[in-house]
Order: structure tokens, then sequence, then C-alpha cells
């Protein structure tokens, strides 16, 4: 509508739709954010996949103490972005940066993302992460049942074994969790959030 002096009245005039631009940009600060803590996320597994290597060719049993740095990564993304499928993404590009470990990296951010997954991503709570953390930690060694030859073990042993797993998986999302939350107070990744605060 024009006014008495033929300039159109602001108030009357619709707001601008959002760009494509604007969209893109989220999607692309999403993106960028995966794809800096999967590089780092990488750099740190392939210290972790070496380490892991050599222990379980000496002392097998102790090479699970260091299991749950596998789940950090896809914790750290999970926890800051609240995205879906946020964790296998960045198992994904650490796992191409740790090349060897490919397959692990990504069957790690996996069993991260799976109680999110089962929710259908409804709900992004904290013990969500560490239901993760105790199911992996409880699944890897029978996945892995052969290899650590696990019949064999004393049934003290098997517990202990068990139990050490378990808390590695746990510390590593505790870890995750920890790192992620000082990026998002830090302002870290704003754009590519889901939302603004955490549940």
């Amino acid at each position: 509508m024009s006014g008495t002096d033929g300039t159109t009245d602001a108030r009357m005039t619709p707001a601008p739709a959002p760009t494509r631009s604007n969209r893109g940009r989220v999607t692309t600060a999403y993106l960028l954010t995966c794809a800096a803590i999967g590089v780092a996320g990488g750099v740190m597994l392939w210290g972790a996949g070496w380490i892991s290597t050599v222990l379980f060719a000496t002392v097998p049993f102790i090479s699970v103490a260091i299991a749950g740095l596998w789940l950090l990564p896809a914790t750290v993304a999970l926890r800051l972005l609240e995205r879906p499928l946020a964790g296998i993404l960045v198992g994904v590009i650490s796992g191409l940066v740790v090349f060897p470990f490919l397959g692990a990296a990504v069957w790690w951010a996996f069993f991260a993302e799976l109680a999110f997954l089962v929710g259908l991503y409804r709900s992004w709570r904290t013990w969500q992460y560490y239901a993760g953390a105790v199911f992996v930690g409880v699944v890897y060694p029978i996945f892995a049942a052969a290899s650590f030859n696990l019949t064999a073990m004393q049934p003290w042993a098997l517990v202990t074994f068990f139990a050490l797993t378990i808390a590695s998986c746990v510390a590593g999302v505790a870890l995750g969790i920890l790192v992620a939350d000082r990026l998002r107070k830090a302002g870290v990744a704003k754009l590519a959030r889901r939302r603004p605060t955490l549940v």
C-alpha cells in the first residue's frame, strides 16, 4: 500500500523468505564441523589404533582398556550437534583419516549413535550416551570372543575383561560429553547445532 507521498508503507511489506543461501550456510557449517571433529578424531584414533594393535599382540587383556577412545569422536559430534547421523558421518571421516582402521571407526560410531537411532532421534538425553557405551561394552567382547579367546578364561578373568571394556567405553563417552559441552559453552558450531541447548 502506498502512502500519500507515493512511498510504500514499510509496515505492509512482507518479510523476505529465508533464502537457499541461508539454509545452505547451516548445512555447510554442519558438514565443516563434522569434518573438523572427524579429522581430529582420526588423528587420535591413528595413535590409539596402533597402540591397541601392539597391546593386542602382547597383552590382549589390557588392549580393551583404550577401547572407549573409539567412541569419543562420534560422541563429541552427537552431543555438540544433536543431529541424526552426525556420529556416523564423523565415524566415516575419522575412518578415512585412519584408513587401516576405517571399519573399526564406523563400527564404534554406529554404537555411539544407536541409542538415539532406536528413539528415532526424538530425545538427546545424557543417559542415552551412557546406555550406548554400556551396550557396546558388553557386545564388543562377545563379537571378539574368538580373538580374545574368552572361552579359555577363568570366570574371574572373564568378568574383569567385561568390566574393563565397559568402564573404558563409559570413560570414553564421559570424555566426549565433556569436550562437547566445553565446545558448546565456547560458542563453537552455533549454526550447525539442532538447537541452542542440550537436554
